[in-house]
């Protein structure tokens, strides 16, 4: 059983980094990837969208849709599809909604892949992403390249952010931006290539492509976390014990909505949310945030062994 992320542990000052694990690939009891999706009210065709590309896949998966609608109208969408499908029986949040998904699949998998409905991706995503874990054991969690459906790059690559950074970018807007514009240029990494493979503090929780060994180690999404937040809280465990890295040789799209931005309720949980990360981490004092910023090396890529494409293999151009 692979534990929920519940409480606070004591931090040490050095960040620990995961050792290089044994391997489960080809075992013949395992799935090399699982895939979780969650859905509240989704729209159909999003969510058709969706397990359509995952069924094109090029590797085999193992999914699960998790819905916190109030009603089942999404399970005909689901079951044709010949994916799992698990009424949570109550709106459960984003976190919790995996958790129970993961629960049923970590101990089966190599890999993870917690994934929004409003995503949809190509046949040759999954195993680019695989392939590139596989050949880069020091990786906990990697992330490609996030695009708009008009082909428009969303810039989801970030540091962990202060109460300043979430303050300037919530309520402030512009005028924040403008008079903290340095200050939100770091949080978002403004000043960095990001045409290459490198290190990133924080990848947004829409597509996290996670090892499950390391998953293991850290423990899943923190159920206190009802909506927001908790992808932070996650990347910042994963990144205490091992890299979590943008990897942009392949892409997948999504309609991000931004909810937060449009309705109130959804501003009161990104409220409440960032509330509850800095009060578990720090206000202000945290230096291991500070730590975990600075770790934004680019990687070195060689050709993959089983992908065609140029996917992957990563050592350090750098050191820490």
């Amino acid at each position: 059983m692979i534990p929920e992320q519940t409480r606070h542990h004591p931090r040490s000052s050095a960040i620990r980094r995961m050792p290089q694990g044994r391997t489960f690939r080809g075992a013949p009891e395992l799935s090399a990837i699982s895939v979780s999706v969650v859905t509240y009210e989704t729209s159909v065709d999003e969510l058709r969208t969706l397990l359509g590309s995952l069924a094109k896949s090029r590797r085999r998966v193992d999914v699960v849709v998790v819905d916190n609608s109030p009603t089942e109208a999404l399970r005909p969408i689901v079951e044709d599809a010949g994916v799992r499908y698990l009424p949570a029986g109550q709106n459960l949040g984003f976190g919790c909604g995996h958790n129970l998904a993961m629960r049923q699949m970590l101990e089966s998998s190599t890999y993870h892949l917690v994934c929004n409905p409003d995503i949809h991706c190509g046949p040759e995503v999954l195993g680019a992403l695989e392939a590139f874990m596989d050949a880069s054991p020091e990786v906990g969690l990697v992330m490609p390249r996030i695009v708009y459906p008009d082909g428009q790059e969303q810039r989801l690559c970030k540091r962990l952010p202060t109460p300043v950074d979430l303050l300037v970018r919530r309520f402030l807007g512009k005028l924040g931006e403008y008079f903290l514009r340095r200050s939100s240029d770091q949080y978002e990494l403004k000043h960095l290539d990001f045409r290459v493979t490198r290190e990133v503090p924080s990848l947004s929780g829409c597509f996290m492509f996670l090892r499950t060994s390391v998953l293991r180690q850290t423990g899943l999404f923190d159920p206190r976390f009802f909506m927001y937040m908790e992808d932070v809280d996650l990347c910042r465990r994963v990144g205490a014990v091992s890299s979590t890295v943008f990897y942009p040789a392949v892409s997948v799209t999504h309609n991000y909505a931004k909810g937060s931005y449009k309705n109130r309720k959804l501003l009161k949980y990104h409220v409440a949310s960032a509330v509850r990360y800095f009060s578990k981490w720090g206000w202000f004092a945290d230096p291991e945030r500070r730590t975990l910023n600075s770790r934004t090396e680019v990687l070195r890529q060689q050709p993959s062994p089983r992908e065609s494409a140029p996917v992957s293999a990563a050592t350090y151009a750098g050191t820490r």
